[in-house]
């Protein structure tokens, strides 16, 4: 594993973007604080940038360094998800500016994935994660079913046998709001 995580780390470091397995679907990553490397995946998946993209952190005590306030019902929210859950957070920092919502939003994943999170711990920054798909099309259920054309348009792939899903579909995702409001965008 040290081997594939050297790689990816140097991958990312460099402004490159990856194809990695989460803890739902396979993702398109990269430096979250980098926005030429955050253009290079709306390049990648036909995406237009006014559709911002989740990013994924290792554990829960980062989330307070790319949001200016973390309302208390977040992290009851986080620590009592059973499947993977994206957070909606208004008032995102310290990330790509390519990457926050027009709203000054961003969603944020604690994955829960091996591989991931001692990538992410490694790196020290947290990733982009998309759906490994061209905008539109449906999103790849397993690592046969990406396309080619995503395929080559990264600098590298995570091999498969690092491939350890919870789940084969995209995470839950609420919105909550600086009043602890919550709103189901995706269950």
């Amino acid at each position: 594993m040290d081997d594939v995580l050297h790689k990816a780390l140097s991958v990312l470091r460099s402004g490159g973007i990856i194809l990695y397995p989460t803890d739902t679907v396979w993702g398109i990553g990269c430096d979250a604080t980098n926005p030429a490397a955050v253009e290079k995946i709306y390049k990648l998946k036909q995406r237009s940038d006014s559709k911002s993209m989740i990013v994924l952190v290792d554990v829960s005590g980062r989330i307070p360094s790319y949001v200016a306030d973390v309302p208390d019902i977040a992290w009851d929210l986080i620590d009592l998800a059973d499947k993977p859950l994206t957070v909606i957070f208004q008032n995102a920092k310290n990330l790509a500016p390519n990457l926050v919502a027009q709203d000054g939003s961003i969603g944020i994943r604690v994955v829960k994935h091996d591989f991931c999170q001692r990538l992410i711990q490694r790196f020290g920054r947290p990733i982009v994660s998309t759906s490994a798909n061209i905008s539109g099309q449906p999103f790849p259920a397993n690592f046969s079913q990406i396309s080619d054309e995503i395929k080559r348009g990264v600098d590298f792939i995570v091999p498969e046998q690092f491939c350890a899903p919870i789940s084969e579909k995209p995470s839950s995702i609420v919105a909550v709001g600086s009043g602890g409001t919550i709103k189901i965008i995706r269950d």
